[in-house]
């Protein structure tokens, strides 16, 4: 019998939710189909389901289908969610998720930033990559921003229920603090062209 997860905002924090859910065997590489389904209580999810690309176990992801699904405007911004924090994943792994992509752009890139940057240090996949992830990273940081009640200055430590984030509230409590969220984040929507911050 299949585990049905709470909703999923959008297909991008789906696919993020699978890929921080690795198979047993540590394999993360898997490539679902993916179609919506009916449960059994009339409600409709999005099932990924296939095969570990490392074991060959069958996989599967039920995500039950939002009440208002997620659907931003021609060129907005990218975005795991609407206002709402995830159900998903806990803002500790969204902190994980926004350190991995900030790490896979180039120094060259991040110390000159995209409007100024040498031609010859970067090429233009190199440029584009480096500017995905950088969207990617402000946007795992805007959804731990998202867990900070309006009138408090930090993430409440009983919303960081994840290993990885429990770990890192650890080792660097003040990670979680609405001020440096914040800078961390202007910081990277600075070197983003185009972008209002």
């Amino acid at each position: 019998m299949s585990v049905v997860l709470p909703a999923a905002r959008s297909s991008a924090e789906a696919r993020l939710y699978v890929e921080l859910h690795p198979c047993s065997c540590g394999e993360t590489q898997f490539e679902p189909q993916v179609e919506v389904v009916a449960l059994a209580d009339g409600d409709l999810a999005t099932r990924y389901q296939g095969s570990c690309a490392g074991c060959a176990t069958a996989r599967e992801f039920l995500f039950r289908l939002p009440a208002d699904p997620l659907h931003p405007p021609a060129g907005a911004a990218f975005s795991y969610g609407g206002p709402e924090p995830s159900r998903l994943i806990d803002p500790g792994e969204w902190l994980a998720v926004a350190d991995r992509y900030a790490a896979l752009v180039p120094a060259d890139f991040a110390t000159a930033g995209p409007a100024v940057a040498d031609p010859a240090a970067l090429d233009p996949v190199q440029r584009r990559r480096a500017m995905a992830a950088l969207s990617r990273a402000v946007a795992a940081l805007d959804e731990v921003l998202k867990f900070i009640p309006a009138d408090a200055d930090e993430v409440p430590s009983d919303t960081v229920t994840s290993e990885v984030g429990q770990r890192m509230r650890r080792r660097e409590p003040g990670r979680f603090r609405r001020d440096r969220l914040t800078a961390l984040r202007d910081t990277y929507t600075a070197l983003l062209p185009g972008d209002p911050g």
